[in-house]
């Protein structure tokens, strides 16, 4: 009886250990990075700003606002100008579009960086700029 007993004891901390690997390797996975990051100045910033949106072609500037933009651009959230305010985009159509595009890539004041658009592609993110632009002249 003592053998059985010594024999079940032995089969339940290998049940267990395996069971604890197990969950080591699942909340590994679960925490693990999607991706790698990619910082600006790495050879791999140039790729990214450069590729299209995940699916190939590159969406149109309408698009991108609609997915992303019209959030503030649509409400007048946190300042943004609200497309179609002629008023509120005068001044920063004034200031030239190589202006607006940086601002919108890398952010200003409130706005975040592509609008917090990160699947967006730099020539994306210009694309809504001048979808803006022209619903606001």
């Amino acid at each position: 009886m003592k053998k059985i007993l010594g024999i079940v004891a032995a089969l339940a901390v290998g049940a267990a250990a395996a069971v604890a690997q197990s969950v080591d390797e699942e909340i590994a996975q679960r925490i693990a990075p999607v991706g790698e990051t990619c910082m600006q100045g790495d050879e791999c910033a140039a790729a990214v700003a450069a590729a299209p949106a995940a699916g190939g072609a590159a969406r149109s500037g309408e698009e991108v606002y609609k997915a992303t933009c019209a959030t503030c651009h649509g409400t007048g959230a946190a300042g943004a100008p609200k497309l179609g305010d002629a008023g509120a985009w005068g001044p920063r159509i004034g200031k030239g579009i190589d202006t607006l595009y940086t601002h919108a890539i890398g952010g200003f004041n409130a706005m975040p960086a592509k609008g917090l658009c990160m699947d967006c592609s730099d020539d994306e993110v210009k694309a809504a700029v001048d979808y803006m632009v022209e619903g606001s002249k």
